[in-house]
């Protein structure tokens, strides 16, 4: 898909769009995914801090089924989508090889940018739309909604108070079980794979508790005879300080989403790591010899926390002209490409 940037009005100029006077961030979403409409675009409709104005679909029954559903404009073509003066942002639900292409069109146009991850399916094309982020002083987010719920900062704070003593390992894991046998995700020119749709949240986990000074020791990938896509596979890493972190992660499995930090003294493990319900009131249990100890959190939004925090970051942009945390957020981003390629290139096929 070849997508020409046509963008009217002041965004044009590479203005950033939006009336700074405008307090809700008015969303505009790019493709009717089957994750969108379960999760994503309730929660943009629902959360105070946005309003999703209009969706977009090169399919005209699609765009406008959607629009039905949540209440907003059906817009047929993206084009069109992006020369709207009344959309400040929009998040960009489409198969990941089409991630860097609409979410750099979108930035030229003016308008900030939640993207799904992975932000882009190369090195090169991650670091491509950190640039051009920056260059128009807009907000540009990949959509890792787990970073925003408040048990892994509890999880990381008694780590750093040494409930479970000096940290030795770390390990996580994201699979589920097989997918249609039409799913993009089974389609290798689309950017298919378990590695990229579900890997990455491992390889961010990692990076969240280990930090972004990390090293791909060995990996292993299970690829489909029949797409040629990768179905499952792990990978094995070590901090610059020698903490070892493993990962798994696959589409060929009973559903699992966790982790474990594995410390001198004991294990603190969290179930339902990765995508929690709104509803989940979730369980940290730290484990040491003589002692089990279960600490249950409040339930958390964590779509619609980081929904508000993407309109928070807007928000700060429009103030100050740019956004002041795109520097930090755009390393460990790019890092995050890096560790994923590094992953695929020096993985063991089966």
């Amino acid at each position: 898909m070849s997508v020409h940037t046509v963008c009217a009005g002041p965004a044009g100029d590479h203005a950033p769009a939006g009336d700074a006077s405008v307090s809700v961030l008015r969303v505009g979403a790019i493709g009717c995914s089957s994750f969108g409409a379960r999760t994503m675009l309730p929660a943009i409709r629902d959360t105070p801090a946005t309003v999703l104005t209009a969706v977009a679909s090169r399919d005209r029954a699609k765009a406008e089924s959607f629009a039905r559903k949540f209440g907003c404009d059906p817009v047929v073509g993206y084009e069109d989508l992006l020369s709207r003066q009344d959309i400040d942002a929009v998040y960009v639900a489409l198969p990941n090889s089409l991630h860097h292409e609409m979410a750099a069109a979108a930035l030229e146009c003016g308008k900030h940018v939640l993207a799904e991850k992975p932000l882009a399916t190369t090195v090169r094309e991650t670091a491509d739309l950190v640039r051009l982020a920056d260059a128009r002083g807009l907000v540009l987010r990949e959509n890792f909604g787990f970073l925003h719920h408040g048990q892994h900062r509890r999880a990381l704070s008694l780590v750093r108070e040494g409930r479970i003593g000096g940290l030795r390992h770390f390990t996580s894991a994201f699979c589920f079980p097989p997918l249609p046998g039409d799913d993009i995700r089974y389609r290798p020119d689309l950017g298919g794979g378990a590695l990229l749709d579900a890997g990455v949240y491992p390889v961010r986990a990692t990076q969240y508790f280990l930090g972004d000074d990390l090293t791909v020791t060995g990996a292993v990938l299970r690829c489909d005879p029949v797409s040629g896509v990768d179905v499952s596979g792990s990978f094995v890493a070590c901090s610059a300080d020698g903490v070892i972190a493993t990962g798994d992660f696959g589409f060929e499995h009973g559903y699992g989403s966790r982790y474990r930090l594995w410390g001198g003294t004991g294990q603190l493990t969290v179930e339902r790591a990765f995508t929690p319900p709104p509803w989940h009131a979730p369980t940290l249990r730290v484990v040491s010899q003589n002692l089990v100890e279960e600490l249950t959190l409040p339930a958390e939004d964590q779509m619609s926390a980081g929904l508000s925090a993407f309109a928070a970051a807007v928000g700060t942009a429009r103030a100050r002209g740019r956004d002041p945390h795109h520097r930090k957020w755009a390393a460990t981003a790019i890092r995050t490409a890096e560790l994923v390629a590094r992953i695929g290139e020096i993985a063991h096929r089966v």
